[in-house]
């Protein structure tokens, strides 16, 4: 991509309503820019980086074996009132009526039309387990939107449910999700913690929140820092063995980690003193096992391996995709702008040309243009006629992890510069060189 080419309206200054640094960020970069209040329009820079984070969760899912599917944007308020929900949400959901006088709304989440779904498919536990999943926008009508995609009205959010024939088998289905969660998150260069957390209006007993430590946080957390030392890091995972799931999950969960809202004060002071810590944390997902709260309600059954009919265990797991952008910038910044990790990069280098239109400068970067594709990698070639510290600017700005800079001193000793937004430390070396060190860095992610 030619940034003379490119839809980026960057921004000098900082609007006034951005309070928070991935939402000051965000604007300045040209990511997204705001309809109305808490709703955005993702700009090709922000879409990238929605599209990447959107393809980890998926390229995750299916590795636990999880099937994705689509669901829509409005559903019946019937199916609500089936399960109780509609009347007790409260105000936070979008309640709409069409022309025919039904009563609809604008789904936060799907558990009923989920379940639904499968009463009218599925009757036998020979079909079980099974998890549906799919990505889609969702709204909740927040009483002050604020922190741009952090506390948005309209959001980007996986769900997936999960259906089993018993609590042990659901339990299951829980822990292969933590686990899944844990490799997503890593993969976006993010350390998410599980932690023990209040159910809300989704229900159940079971449930942990996955919270990135950073400033801005919502949430108050309290945790042992030995948790944050562990890594999944390139280990592979049985998804279909109880044991391994169970064992990951348990050596996640043995660590103190809550939320204020299930904060133990006395557990937490058991802690030796020098590992105790007090934090803010940004949630980024949550899992629940809720058994048969809407199965029963909504009639949900299959026939065990006994010729019983009994109501099927479920639960529900969210990630999400959009807030994920905003968690990952307040997790990954500094004073000149992003820094994005590799997995999640909008685009993996940036090329600048310090004299564009000189000849071998030119040529130069268009053969690191084409040997970056070539790696399957893709570059951002700035070529505006622009000075060279506007361009450095606007390269720290947008945050891509690694720059190579072209130069008429550099390309007549025959090297070019290559640049680590994240470290600033740069190195020169040939062409071909900077191009392979690039592409090295990208062929090691998980």
């Amino acid at each position: 991509m030619r940034l003379s080419r490119y839809f980026l309206p960057v921004l000098k200054e900082t609007p006034a309503e951005a309070q928070i640094a991935s939402h000051r960020l965000m604007l300045r970069a040209g990511m997204i820019k705001q309809a109305q209040a808490g709703i955005y329009s993702w700009l090709p820079l922000g879409y990238r980086v929605l599209k990447k984070i959107e393809a980890i969760v998926h390229e995750e899912q299916a590795r636990a074996g999880h099937i994705p599917m689509l669901m829509p944007t409005l559903q019946s308020a019937e199916l609500w009132r089936e399960s109780g929900r509609y009347d007790a949400y409260g105000p936070e959901m979008l309640r709409i009526t069409d022309r025919q006088g039904r009563d609809m709304l604008y789904g936060p989440t799907n558990e009923e039309l989920i379940t639904d779904i499968f009463r009218s498919h599925v009757t036998s536990y020979r079909d079980l387990p099974m998890t549906l999943y799919h990505i889609q926008w969702k709204f909740r009508d927040e009483v002050r939107p604020r922190f741009g995609v952090m506390r948005g009205r309209e959001f980007y959010m996986k769900d997936g449910y999960n259906f089993d024939v018993d609590r042990d088998a659901a339990l299951h289905a829980y822990n292969r999700h933590m686990v899944s969660y844990l490799r997503t998150y890593e993969r976006m260069g993010l350390k998410a913690i599980p932690m023990r957390a209040d159910s809300g209006p989704i229900g159940g007993d079971d449930t942990h929140e996955f919270l990135v430590l950073a400033e801005t946080g919502e949430s108050e957390v309290f945790y042992d820092a030995a948790i944050t030392d562990l890594t999944l890091g390139s280990r592979e995972v049985d998804y279909a063995s109880e044991e391994e799931c169970r064992a990951i999950v348990e050596e996640w969960t043995a660590p103190y980690a809550r939320t204020d809202e299930t904060h133990d004060a006395a557990l937490f002071e058991a802690i030796p003193e020098d590992r105790r810590r007090t934090s803010r944390g940004i949630e980024v997902g949550q899992i629940f096992y809720f058994g048969t709260k809407y199965s029963e309600a909504m009639g949900a059954t299959v026939t065990n391996s006994k010729g019983e009919v009994v109501p099927v265990h479920m639960g529900s797991h969210g990630i999400g995709v959009s807030r994920l952008v905003g968690a990952i910038i307040e997790a990954s910044h500094d004073d000149k702008g992003i820094v994005w990790p590799e997995g999640v990069t909008p685009f993996h280098c940036g090329i600048v040309n310090l004299r564009q239109g000189d000849a071998a400068c030119d040529a130069a970067c268009e053969e690191i243009e084409a040997a970056l594709e070539a790696q399957g990698l893709e570059p951002l070639y700035d070529d505006r006629e622009e000075r060279a510290g506007a361009k450095f600017a606007t390269m720290d700005l947008i945050g891509l992890p690694w720059r190579i800079t072209v130069g008429p001193r550099g390309i007549a000793a025959g090297t070019v510069e290559l640049t680590s937004r994240r470290t600033g430390e740069s190195e020169e070396m040939s062409l071909l060189a900077a191009v392979d060190r690039v592409a090295e860095v990208y062929r090691a992610l998980p």
